[in-house]
């Protein structure tokens, strides 16, 4: 019944219950808590005749950051449901694959609910959210959460950044995203810190947004910063810029400064664990650190420049790894951790990698290239530089504007390769391995 995470809430509307709440600034449209709680009730009463059934059982739904993303976010949990946000970008058949995979009770087609018998039911009522990431197969890997670990993970996030009821976030990345749950929906409804939901990830709608709204609160990604420091635009209001998803060059960080007379903080963290370091000064991100851990976070370095992170917000459902108390996860990065508590990334083991702050496998983007008919092999790699480029050199007779097409039947564009080249064979070492420098090569 995700007691924690609606007592919460209940908190929250009981302290803040007719100020200003989420704010979309596409439509100007505007909510109290009060309203959001009652529009929540609302969609619930109207696609959820019978909430009993979605208890404890897992729901599956992808929309637009906005008034109604939080309103199905609330009544599902309202519902006793465990909620798995995706990402819009996600086709529509790969959602409803995505909730046979994981034996849903529902998916949230932009419409209606659609149920499916034989759903999971999760004894543990405490569970409330199931993340999915990409793992080392290449198939989405399902994170189970309990409200505890996510009310953790907000907690964490609001005062290691402080965050608090005069702030008013912008909300461009996505709300059902790891860094959107514990930067933008947790502290809205634990902490009562406001939203602002983006018009769009463009210089001018950025600058639009806060010349009309005035967010203080702007957690992006190194791409939104690049083009904004490249630009002659204002941010009035600003009064704290984050930058996680992604590396953070060095060069970005010093131009915004000089553009914006104000710091990036970088912030580092996974699905896995929710946040793990910040740059409460700015500075560490000048020198491309990504800083300390958060309050309530406890880092050690292992052998092999590997990272342990424990807290209260990190997964515990499948990992055994626990340090007293706390969870405990090993990251996949590469990390050096100084003896002042700095950390500096290194690079990522295995073939995970992030673009624009989403992750994507390599390994199921080349599967995916493979099972399209005609297709003999494939490869997928991403560009050198600050701001990669996901590409892939495929065997097959096909074109690469016919591959294409038949990818975004069932795959979310940024699962798609930017540069896709044909050939008659994909190029082998002298022992009859991927010739992974050639194929570097050719792809970009």
């Amino acid at each position: 019944m995700n007691p924690a995470l609606l007592q919460a809430w209940a908190n929250t509307l009981r302290r803040r219950g007719g100020d200003r709440a989420v704010v979309q600034a596409a439509d100007g449209a505007v909510v109290t808590f009060r309203e959001l709680d009652a529009r929540a009730m609302a969609w619930l009463r109207a696609h959820v005749p019978e909430p009993a059934r979605l208890q404890g059982r897992a729901v599956v739904f992808a929309a637009a950051n906005g008034i109604g993303w939080l309103e199905i976010f609330l009544g599902l949990l309202k519902a006793g449901a465990i909620v798995v946000p995706l990402d819009p970008a996600e086709p529509p058949v790969a959602q409803r694959g995505l909730a046979a995979d994981l034996r849903a009770a529902g998916w949230w087609d932009g419409a209606k609910l659609v149920t499916f018998p034989g759903a999971r039911c999760y004894r543990d009522p405490a569970v409330c959210l199931i993340k999915l990431t990409s793992g080392t197969t290449g198939r989405p890997r399902a994170l189970v959460f309990t409200a505890g670990q996510m009310l953790a993970d907000g907690r964490q996030v609001a005062s290691t950044m402080g965050l608090g009821r005069t702030d008013l976030n912008y909300a461009l990345i996505p709300l059902g995203h790891s860094y959107g749950l514990g930067n933008l929906t947790m502290p809205l409804l634990a902490s009562g810190v406001p939203l602002v939901c983006g018009t769009a990830p463009l210089p001018h709608a950025i600058a639009a947004d806060f010349a009309r709204w005035r967010p203080t609160v702007f957690p992006g990604v190194p791409a939104m910063w690049r083009a904004l420091a490249a630009s002659d635009l204002a941010l009035p209001g600003l009064r704290l810029a984050i930058s996680a998803g992604a590396p953070l060059p060095p060069e970005v960080a010093r131009d915004f400064a000089a553009r914006f007379g104000r710091r990036l903080h970088s912030f580092y963290g996974s699905s896995e664990t929710g946040g793990i370091t910040y740059d409460r000064s700015g500075a560490a991100t000048l020198a491309g650190e990504v800083g300390r851990a958060m309050r309530g976070v406890k880092l050690a370095q292992l052998r092999g420049a590997r990272l342990r992170v424990s807290s209260a917000a990190v997964l515990a459902q499948g990992n055994r790894r626990r340090v007293g108390k706390l969870g405990a996860w090993i990251m996949p990065d590469c990390v050096n951790l100084d003896a002042r508590g700095g950390v500096t990334l290194l690079g990522r083991r295995g073939t995970t990698v992030k673009i624009a702050g989403r992750r994507v496998n390599l390994n199921e983007v080349a599967d995916r290239l493979r099972r399209l008919p005609g297709v003999r092999e494939a490869w997928a790699g991403i560009s050198a530089g600050p701001d990669p480029v996901l590409g892939a050199v495929v065997a097959t007779e096909r074109t690469s504007a016919d591959l294409r097409a038949s990818l975004l039947t069932d795959t979310a564009g940024w699962k798609i390769p930017k540069r896709l080249r044909v050939v008659a064979a994909l190029p082998v070492t002298a022992r009859g391995k991927p010739d992974t420098r050639a194929l570097q090569a050719m792809a970009f």
